[in-house]
């Protein structure tokens, strides 16, 4: 038993997969870093938001209650795409995750998972730009609110 577990071959072939299944998983430890700052963001407009809903909720006549109104509804677009960010951003850290189990499983069960591999790849990027551009345009947002533009 102990000499099947020791086959040179098999040794050599999980070692090779663990060193093409490195630079997937610090994809995931970048994707998990731009994550927690999607995360944080999304916060920060929601302590905003909550700030807003108690001003409304105080006894606050005319234009200026209109203009808290506009605030939040400009704070609610903004929460809900953080809250896209976060699920493409999400969604590419399970794609990752495929690709490296597909790594593994084609190994494993002697199958060629190549294409599956590269079109799983593809999508997490897709996914990760995705994410990126809806950051990108709540820090933008950000800045209109910012200014007073909104």
């Amino acid at each position: 038993m102990i000499e099947i577990l020791a086959d040179s071959n098999s040794v050599n072939t999980v070692s090779h997969l663990i060193q093409l299944a490195v630079a997937p998983v610090f994809l995931l430890a970048g994707v998990a870093g731009v994550l927690n700052v999607f995360v944080g963001r999304l916060s920060r407009i929601i302590d905003k938001d909550e700030i807003q809903t108690d001003k409304l909720q105080e006894q606050i006549e005319g234009v200026y209650k209109e203009e808290i109104r506009r605030k939040k509804i400009y704070l609610d677009k903004r929460v809900g795409n953080m809250n896209y960010a976060i699920l493409f951003c999400t969604m590419t850290g399970f794609l990752v995750s495929l690709v490296i189990m597909i790594m593994f499983l084609s190994a494993f069960f002697a199958f060629n998972g190549a294409f599956a591999i590269a079109t799983l790849f593809i999508m997490a990027m897709t996914s990760f730009v995705t994410a990126l551009s809806l950051f990108l345009r709540e820090i933008f947002m950000a800045s209109l609110y910012f200014k007073g533009r909104i």
